[in-house]
């Protein structure tokens, strides 16, 4: 029988699913993104306006996010391999 996991384990499993519920946040926005823009070239603003009003509130933390995951990631693995040495 496998013990239960422990408070990092359960700590790192939440992030994990939050990062990957943030990586499609961040892939729907660029979609939607490319969509607004082509549909403004047919003069339709509706989803470029929403999606200009919800660029601060939400796609900005959600790249920062993304960007600072990937940056945290990157560090800790330099330290797992410069403390292996």
């Amino acid at each position: 029988m496998t013990p239960p996991p422990t408070r990092l384990q359960q700590l790192k499993g939440a992030m994990d699913t939050l990062l990957v519920v943030d990586v499609f946040v961040v892939i729907a926005g660029a979609l939607w993104f490319a969509t607004a823009v082509v549909l403004h070239s047919q003069h339709v603003e509706g989803p470029l306006t929403l999606f200009q009003k919800l660029w601060e509130p939400l796609f900005t933390p959600a790249i920062g996010l993304l960007m600072g995951a990937a940056l945290l990631s990157g560090v800790l693995g330099w330290w797992q391999r410069r403390g292996q040495r």
